[in-house]
């Protein structure tokens, strides 16, 4: 990550963290909306799970009460120590352990309670679609999109059919007309 990428996920990490603690989860959607942008251009892993992160947990605030989740507060503290330990790997550069914390966060996110591991897994599946449906209105081909987050292309592509995610002006075939007259003036 250049120096710029690594400010924005550091400020990102401290409104994750601040938005966790006071269980705002339309901020934590917000805020995995505005990573899905960057991590769409860098492509890497790193930026792509803290997304899915961050939409995750927007997802367990939502439906927590719902979800009775036992020693929620233990998890957010943990959730909180690891974004903490994140953030200090970048402000000292140290990628790797940057890359480490962001998995044991993951991990910590899919083993939350016994109880609630296959819910988990699950939200962790959606965020997977949902933000690889914003990757691909990116310009991002499906194939590598598909990839990039471990889906198949058929579950991105039926998720993109329901959302209409694919009817961007970046998915569109020009017309034979259009595309000569594209032609045209770019040899003019």
């Amino acid at each position: 990550m250049d120096k710029e990428e690594v400010q924005h996920t550091i400020t990102m990490l401290k409104e994750t963290k601040q938005s966790l603690l006071t269980n705002n989860s339309l901020k934590l959607l917000e805020l995995s909306n505005q990573k899905i942008h960057s991590a769409s251009c860098v492509q890497d892993i790193e930026s792509i799970t803290l997304t899915i992160i961050i939409y995750s947990l927007a997802k367990f605030i939502e439906r927590r009460n719902i979800l009775k989740i036992k020693h929620w507060n233990n998890f957010v503290k943990k959730m909180n120590l690891l974004l903490d330990l994140a953030v200090s790997a970048l402000e000292k550069d140290n990628s790797k352990a940057y890359q480490d914390y962001i998995l044991k966060a993951k991990s910590s996110l899919e083993s939350m309670s016994p109880s609630l591991k296959q819910y988990a897994k699950e939200i962790i599946r959606n965020a997977c679609i949902n933000k690889a449906s914003h990757i691909y209105k990116h310009g991002i081909s499906m194939e590598q999109t598909a990839k990039l987050l471990g889906i198949t292309q058929w579950e991105l592509l039926e998720y993109t059919g329901l959302t209409k995610a694919a009817d961007t002006n970046q998915n569109r075939t020009m017309n034979e007309k259009s595309r000569i007259k594209m032609l045209v003036e770019f040899f003019e």
